[in-house]
């Protein structure tokens, strides 16, 4: 009797800490696209892929960006928000910098006043980058953005990646 209930005691146990774990959307990870350079970590968030965009917004193959267009970066995907009054609060920062670590363009909250969103509309963020002057042909720029929850701290999202201006 003792062997049947040590038998029975061990999968409920381990059915218990999945069904714990599960409840807790507790999402951690990080990822690298090796053909553009881009690399993410999240934590908290449920994070589908994090993408290079292209000025025809189309998946870069590369990290090489023409001079005088506009790329973006693109969270997809993106869940496990917190709630406050059943919308949702990202906030997202965008950085440029030259090799020397120079500022070319901060934006310190994409959504910096925004009244929430339904959690449905979140799930997609992107960050526009004009690519003009003053970035210069043949220099390449450091990219960080920075997406984060208002309402559920823990959660962020950091991407990096270069790009080779031509």
């Amino acid at each position: 009797m003792k062997n049947l209930k040590t038998t029975l005691a061990i999968p409920l146990l381990m059915l218990l800490s999945c069904m714990i774990f599960a409840g807790c959307n507790y999402s951690k990870g990080a990822k690298k696209d090796f053909r553009t350079g881009l690399s993410f970590s999240y934590n908290g968030f449920i994070v589908r892929d994090v993408l290079l965009i292209d000025p025809a917004n189309k998946r870069m193959t590369d990290n090489k960006v023409q001079l005088n267009t506009q790329i973006a970066i693109v969270a997809l995907g993106l869940n496990n928000y917190g709630l406050k009054d059943g919308k949702v609060f990202p906030g997202m920062m965008l950085l440029v910098t030259d090799k020397k670590g120079t500022t070319v363009l901060n934006a310190a909250d994409l959504f910096a006043g925004a009244q929430g969103y339904p959690p449905a509309s979140a799930t997609e963020l992107r960050g526009d980058i004009t690519i003009a002057r003053p970035m210069a042909a043949g220099e390449t720029y450091h990219v960080k953005v920075h997406i984060w929850d208002k309402v559920k701290a823990d959660n962020e999202l950091n991407i990096e990646a270069d790009l080779v201006i031509q």
